[in-house]
């Protein structure tokens, strides 16, 4: 087999090996993982893949032609939507697992246990790593339940207005971070003249300071050397207190696992993603959740999951947001169809439509519970989606500071990438790809297009490892260290 075609009223299929001249009726070289058409397609009329249009041919495309850039065209989608007829409830897992993780006073339960120095403002960002860095894994040892003390710096908090969604978004992701439950102990260290106020944060979210929140400002203290002294004695008060937790066995129901894709090819939408998906349907089944982001990443796909939405209230919150998505991309002039990346293009990806057939599959088959915006706190279980970027780290952001204590990300092309305080899982959609980049991988999801592993034996392999995660084990990206520079709140709005 050299080619697979998805859905039998698609008019292209995708190459899994190069194809020459003459191979499977090629009349042109087809590059591995890209598409070719399987009957003649005149101008202006619609490419199918998934059963489903991901674009418009831009010239008469002769069969067995390439099918890429240079001929297909994107449009913005214009769908009638259906709320709810493709509701697919899960029933309860009759097994019941769990995971060895850490019990908070709140009743919600961590993977790790970090301790997070976290900014108001750029200004504060030096004093947070210097703070950080200061707790080598020599000083840590003495506190074995300790994950690490992590800094959560940006680049914004001031120069931006102190109201609307940006400022908004901001103090969420703050707050979420400070409320995750893989941190045990909250450092906020300000410069105490920016916008974002942390006294702002602390009545606006009912926070309340003691011996495991802590709060400073670099012009109260006196400068950066005495903040970093009064973070570094500040913490080393914290560490005995974060020490304390210790694991215990918890249902699997309070797993909260974001599901991200980033560097996709054609194989993301085939392999990694629908096996992400029933791995999702497995942890809903158990009572946990999932949570689906990156807004830009489901567009022209968002009609499959509004089908799926509980009611219709639900599947109305899902097209509002890809309502302001569209006059966002309109008013900053540019299209939605800036994604995909020009590597995403080189996998074999054309438009941001095929894309987000592929993507959409990370969310599996069950009903959508919720919609939420950015970095607000998902209390819904089951299938749910968080309003976000397509930027990796900015959207992985908001889903921690949404509640996820796991990321699951699936990659085409490769992509090193980790997530404090919330470990992260790679899965790899092709083997190649796999080997290649074997110290990042967690997950060979290739196996599926060889025939060695199904979707759903590969799913099931997902979702065992997010139970050995959420008890300790180290994933591949935690064992290299990643994690300390993808904090990146979304930045909405002027910089002014």
């Amino acid at each position: 087999m050299n080619t697979v075609r998805l859905s039998d009223h698609d008019n292209v299929v995708t190459a899994i090996r190069p194809l020459a001249v003459g191979d499977e009726g090629a009349t042109t070289l087809i590059p591995r993982g890209h598409k070719m058409a399987t009957q003649a397609i005149a101008k202006g009329q619609p490419v199918r893949k998934y059963d489903q249009i991901i674009g418009y041919a831009h010239e008469d495309i002769p069969q067995g032609a390439h099918v890429h850039t240079h001929n297909l065209d994107f449009r913005n989608v214009d769908t009638e939507y259906e709320f709810g007829t493709n509701l697919r409830p899960v029933a309860p897992a009759a097994q019941k697992d769990s995971f060895m993780g850490f019990r908070r006073p709140s009743g919600r339960v961590g993977t790790r246990n970090y301790i997070a120095v976290i900014t108001s403002v750029n200004c504060s960002a030096t004093a947070a790593r210097m703070i950080a860095q200061h707790f080598t894994p020599d000083r840590l040892a003495p506190y074995p339940n300790v994950d690490g003390v992590a800094a959560f710096v940006h680049g914004t908090g001031c120069g931006m207005a102190g109201d609307g969604e940006g400022f908004e978004a901001l103090q969420r992701v703050m707050w979420g971070y400070a409320r995750n439950p893989n941190v045990g102990g909250v450092l906020m260290a300000g410069l105490g003249c920016e916008m974002n106020q942390i006294d702002w944060l602390v009545e606006a979210f009912g926070l309340t300071p003691g011996p495991l929140f802590q709060t400073m400002n670099i012009q109260d203290v006196g400068g950066l050397r005495k903040t970093v002294e009064l973070g570094i004695k500040k913490i080393e008060a914290m560490l005995p207190l974060v020490n304390e937790a210790t694991r215990s066995e918890c249902p699997a129901s309070e797993l909260m696992v974001a599901l991200q894709c980033g560097g996709s090819d054609a194989w993301s939408g085939i392999t990694a993603n629908p096996a992400l998906g029933h791995a999702c349907d497995l942890l809903v089944a158990q009572g946990g959740t999932g949570v689906l982001a990156e807004t830009p990443e489901i567009y022209g796909a968002e009609h499959l999951l509004t089908a799926r939405a509980a009611d219709r209230a639900t599947g109305e919150k899902l097209v509002g947001l890809i309502r302001w998505w569209e006059d966002y991309t309109a008013r900053n002039k540019g299209s939605m169809d800036n994604n995909p990346s020009p590597g995403n293009k080189k996998g074999g990806l054309t438009t941001i439509l095929e894309k987000s057939l592929g993507a959409a599959a990370k969310g599996g088959t069950t009903p959508l519970t919720g919609v939420y915006k950015y970095a607000e706190p998902v209390t819904a279980r089951g299938f749910t989606f968080m309003d976000s970027p397509g930027y990796d780290p900015a959207s992985v952001t908001g889903q921690i500071a949404s509640g996820c204590n796991l990321v699951a990300f699936t990659t085409g092309r490769g992509s090193a990438f980790g997530a404090k305080p919330s470990p992260s899982m790679k899965i790899a959609t092709n083997s190649e790809m796999y080997a290649r980049l074997s110290d990042d991988m967690d997950i060979d999801a290739g196996r599926i297009l060889t025939g060695k592993a199904s979707v759903e034996e590969v799913g099931r392999e997902i979702y065992e490892m997010w139970l050995r995660m959420a008890s300790g084990e180290a994933t591949k990206s935690e064992a290299q260290g990643l994690g300390d520079y993808e904090f990146v709140p979304w930045q909405i709005g002027a910089v002014m």
